[in-house]
């Protein structure tokens, strides 16, 4: 009982360890680069569905696709465009959207 109590908590510390790495990685991008990300984003999702820059960005807003893409960008970013605009296509209708 005494080793996998010593086991368990090294295991414990090197989780901890990654869990810190991984939050401090995401972390390090800047609001520029999220900036203009989410900006590109609006403007081909507008496109998409032949919406004013506007339109596109009161709906997103709407239905918290703007704050998903902010807290996710970090992944966001390395998917492939048409992806993530399909994806918060499907999001923002578990929300209620009705743009398809």
């Amino acid at each position: 009982m005494g080793a996998e109590g010593v086991i368990n908590h090294r295991n414990n510390d090197y989780l901890c360890d990654v869990s810190l790495l991984i939050k401090n990685t995401f972390m390090d991008f800047s609001v520029k680069d999220k900036i203009e990300y989410i900006v590109a984003l609006i403007s081909e999702f507008a496109k998409l569905h032949s919406l004013a820059p506007s339109q596109a960005y009161r709906y997103l807003d709407r239905y918290k696709a703007i704050d998903f893409i902010d807290k996710h960008y970090g992944i966001a970013h390395t998917q492939r465009f048409e992806d993530v605009i399909s994806d918060i296509t499907a999001y923002c209708q578990r929300f209620g959207g009705a743009i398809k």
